[in-house]
């Protein structure tokens, strides 16, 4: 599998190369700006370190979650669970592969506001990308600048309200009973911008008890007061009720049907119910050359789970029970000054800043039984208050200075954790912890010609617990104070060249070592506790590449080699792991390519291609290891314009050849219920319509 995935790899990029010697072009144009990883804007082609910029592209997707937009970056990867009640898993050169439930290790944002706790815990799910202005990919060394747990970051922005305006409804049918109405108003001049927007989505689901419905609000509007000034309010919610939950299989009822779900995830009827609504506001204001940034946000979110835990696991009085029942609220500030100024020595911007966030659980957990009757809510077995609080300083100088530029920053980092245990019949597991670290970070950039560029990037980064993590991790099942964050060194060199047509190939080598990684001490009764215990390595390289072959055709490649190991021996739930281990759930080797024929603005097609080797599930390597696959998806989209009118259908097939394979997995699941199905051949089919008052 590995020597296929680098034959192909090899292939479609001398294909590219072949073709951008072989025509005279024009020359390329200007590259993308973005502002992560800097925070001001700036051509990714001129940073020290791998950041990409996504933008939306009409292929036929029904717009559900980040595996769509995201699946052509390279060093991410993201398994779709084919379950709505968990959130796609995604990490970033491993970081955040080992999540069980979330996103874990990874800073998510949208609109500036995180949709990450303070503890690195995060949920996409509340992403709309129906108002997608484009999305930003940071990885690597300065993926540390956004403070603790920041393997990575990928930061969503919304477009602004813009032009004459437009009324836009779609619909969408697919496979599995599948069904997604939204519609969207917006508009805006020079000073008043606004941006409407309404979804919804069910779906019976492709594995069996995995049906799913929810709705998505989104309004913004956008204030431009005068010329130095830009306000902007956002507010988003999401209502998701009764999720059903199918979880895992055995490599054997996997075999027997991918489909299918255990006996007692129907049992307990598993399933998900999420409401959350959040507010936020984003200033920004010119003072002369100078540049003020500020993002305020506020939210609430409330969670009720049904697990499957058994009700013989509950006799254990530190079991905490089968319900999860939690209302957060959360809120924070993240504010900056971007002064840029020239001297003889060249141009400096000099960004200082600050971020805090703020998120507090009133959590409780109950009985997933009464009596004989499963699957409802019972006895109370936990109450608590938890809260978990960030405080960031950070300061950054960049300067530039004809081909050369150099990038360096500091960030202290504290993150406070505070749990009050109102739950008393079985021990007090209150606790206080609060981790601090600074994290500095380096980067240089060289122009060897103007449209090719190389660079160096090293930084220290570090992770906490989560909250989950902490509580139960003391050694008598109590509040974990003695657990401490991992550290990590990271060092990167790349290439990045532009290429004519709004063409680029990035090149990428990374190498990371981490301390004192977090790994499972023991797993039982249904409570899981955690241990400082493993060295881990992980190298490797990362190539992306998008070019036009010929007039009409474009290709798109995105290539991981990633080599991720336990590099010092240690204990996990009892059992010793040798040292060069594979760590779990993060694949070797994954491709990702796409050809896409545009012979008139009105028309495209394309046909697209993953590939990704096998996956371990556990932390011995003994178990049966999700095996690599090879998948093949086409979509089809056409457009009508006939003023004030535009029509658009699309049509896409997933999994054309309908291969049977395990689309993610649940690393160190204690029933060994490590695989969950990807879905089979699917079929989506939109209608797209906009009236435009002019």
């Amino acid at each position: 599998m590995a020597a296929t995935l680098l034959r192909c790899a090899a292939v479609l990029c001398l294909l590219a190369c072949g073709a951008a010697t072989a025509a005279d072009p024009p020359a390329p144009n200007a590259p993308p700006l973005v502002i992560s990883g800097s925070r001001y804007r700036a051509p990714a082609f001129d940073l020290p370190f791998s950041v990409d910029r996504v933008d939306p592209q009409p292929r036929g997707q029904p717009g559900i979650d980040l595996s769509e937009p995201l699946s052509g970056v390279p060093g991410l990867a993201i398994q779709n669970r084919q379950n709505h009640a968990q959130e796609p898993q995604l990490s970033s050169r491993g970081f955040g592969a080992r999540s069980a439930f979330g996103v874990r290790g990874i800073k998510l944002l949208s609109d500036g506001i995180p949709a990450t706790t303070p503890d690195g815990q995060g949920q996409a799910s509340s992403f709309d990308l129906d108002v997608l202005g484009h999305i930003e990919v940071l990885r690597g060394p300065f993926a540390s600048t956004y403070g603790s747990n920041s393997g990575g970051v990928v930061q969503l922005f919304s477009r602004d309200g813009e032009g004459s305006p437009r009324l836009s409804g779609s619909t969408t049918l697919g496979s599995w009973a599948t069904q997604r109405e939204r519609v969207t108003l917006e508009g805006g001049d020079g000073h008043i911008g606004y941006l409407v927007n309404r979804a919804h989505y069910e779906t019976d689901g492709y594995r069996d008890h995995s049906a799913a419905q929810f709705e998505k609000s989104f309004a913004k509007l956008t204030l431009r007061p005068d010329a130095d000034t830009r306000l902007a309010l956002i507010y988003s919610d999401l209502n998701q009720n009764g999720t059903q939950d199918p979880q895992g299989l055995t490599w054997e009822a996997y075999r027997q049907d991918p489909r299918a779900v255990s006996a007692t995830t129907l049992l307990f009827n598993t399933r998900k119910t999420v409401d959350q609504r959040q507010g936020g506001l984003n200033l920004e204001r010119r003072v002369g050359e100078a540049t003020w940034q500020t993002t305020l946000y506020s939210g609430t979110r409330r969670v009720l789970q049904f697990q499957s835990i058994p009700v013989a696991a509950q006799v254990n009085p530190r079991q905490a029970g089968g319900v999860i029942d939690f209302a957060r609220d959360y809120q924070g500030i993240g504010s900056r000054w971007i002064q840029p100024f020239d001297t003889g020595l060249g141009r400096f911007t000099a960004t200082a800043g600050i971020d805090y966030d703020r998120s507090r659980d009133d959590r409780q957990g109950y009985e997933n039984f009464i009596g004989d009757s499963l699957g409802v809510k019972g006895a109370l077995r936990r109450d608590e208050r938890d809260a978990v609080t960030g405080t960031s300083p950070y300061l950054q100088l960049a300067w530039e200075r004809q081909d050369f530029r150099l990038l360096g920053g500091l960030r202290h980092n504290e993150v406070a954790f505070d749990v009050d245990d109102h739950y008393l019949a079985n021990g007090d597991d209150s606790g206080r912890v609060t981790y601090r670290k600074t994290t500095p970070s380096l980067g240089a950039t060289y122009a060897l010609t103007p449209e090719l560029n190389v660079y160096a990037s090293w930084a220290r980064g570090f992770e906490t617990p989560t909250l989950n993590e902490l509580s139960y991790s003391g050694p008598d099942g109590s509040f974990g104070f003695d657990l401490r964050p991992a550290t990590s060194e990271q060092v990167e060199l790349g290439i990045k060249a532009l290429l004519p047509a709004d063409g680029h190939l990035n090149l990428a080598l990374f190498h990371i070592l981490t301390e004192d990684e977090l790994v499972v001490a023991s797993s039982v009764g249904g409570r899981t506790r955690y241990q400082n215990a493993a060295q881990t390595r992980r190298q490797g390289l990362e190539l992306g590449l998008e070019h036009a072959l010929a007039a009409h055709w474009r290709l798109e490649l995105a290539y991981t080699w990633l080599d991720a190991r336990y590099s010092q021996a240690f204990i996990s739930a009892g059992e010793p792991i040798p040292s060069g281990r594979r760590m779990p759930g993060i694949a070797e080797h994954s491709l990702f390519a796409r050809l896409e024929w545009t012979p008139r603005p009105a028309i495209s097609a394309g046909l697209e291609g993953q590939l990704r080797s096998s996956l371990e599930v556990e932390d011995d390597n003994q178990a049966r290891a999700a095996p690599g696959y090879a998948l093949a998806n086409g979509y089809l989209r056409v457009e009508q314009r006939l003023r004030p009118w535009t029509f658009s259908q699309t049509l896409r097939v997933n999994n054309l050849f309908d291969r049977d394979y395990v689309g993610s997995v649940i690393i160190g699941e204690a029933n060994q219920r490590f695989y969950e199905a990807g879905a089979g051949r699917s079929w989506y089919a939109g209608v797209d319509l906009e009236y435009v008052f002019e």
